[in-house]
């Protein structure tokens, strides 16, 4: 039985399928994933891409930060891609539980699927520092001036998770929870070497585990399928 074949039958015996997603998603809608020889960290700026994106250097080094951030993280024109089409199908039958995404561009959303826990946040929520006020991703990303401002004066800050802040606990408690209560988990575009992002695997209650991604990961031998290619290519092949 080809591969593809066998994801299909796990698919078609599940009806409590979750989701775990990484960069891998999203390239093909042209959004470069971080660790790939063309993606963000093999990319020259004055300073290493994982400082510009800590909580230490958007204290420090505000401007800069947001001159990198609107530089490389601006996908608000970018459209969802065929595995995000294909999850909202899943979904809309009633199959797809929830999607668990590492991903920030809110694709998923854009897509049309309604359960979406972003274990990283999203660049469509963003917050005031001082006054908490809640701003949409125009603020940053077109309005002119390096910092963006609230109207209280204060620094606007986006809703993502950046190196050296903790995970969101309400989405981390969601994550465990529709892990520990589905029959299928798909894992699809990640290395799953993020920590703690993948850790979370370990809280997966059901029978059946799906990895798909180009290269290996260290998750692979847990797995009842591994298909060694892209997301995207794989879902052309199904049904």
């Amino acid at each position: 039985m080809k591969k593809q074949e066998k994801l299909q039958e796990l698919i078609e015996k599940s009806d409590s399928i979750v989701f775990f997603g990484g960069a891998g998603v999203s390239t093909e809608s042209g959004i470069p994933d971080f660790r790939s020889q063309d993606g963000l960290y093999h990319m020259k700026y004055d300073y290493p891409p994982e400082e510009i994106l800590s909580h230490t250097f958007f204290e420090t080094h505000t401007k800069e930060f947001y001159k990198f951030y609107r530089d490389k993280l601006n996908c608000l024109d970018v459209q969802p891609n065929i595995c995000h089409q294909y999850l909202k199908k899943l979904e809309d039958q009633g199959k797809l539980k929830a999607i668990i995404t590492q991903n920030i561009d809110g694709l998923h959303t854009k897509a049309g699927s309604k359960k979406v826990l972003e274990l990283h946040g999203s660049i469509y929520r963003n917050t005031c520092q001082d006054c908490k006020k809640k701003y949409g991703p125009e603020i940053v990303f077109n309005k002119e001036g390096d910092i963006p401002l609230c109207s209280c004066g204060g620094i606007i800050k986006p809703d993502v998770v950046l190196y050296q802040e903790p995970l969101d606990e309400e989405t981390i408690e969601e994550t465990i929870k529709v892990l520990r209560e589905a029959d299928l988990l798909i894992v699809a575009g990640t290395s799953l070497t993020v920590y703690p992002a993948s850790s979370f695997i370990h809280y997966f209650g059901g029978k059946n585990i799906v990895i798909i991604n180009r290269d290996e990961t260290g998750f692979d031998s847990m797995a009842t399928l591994v298909i060694h290619d892209s997301i995207g290519n794989v879902l052309k092949q199904l049904p």
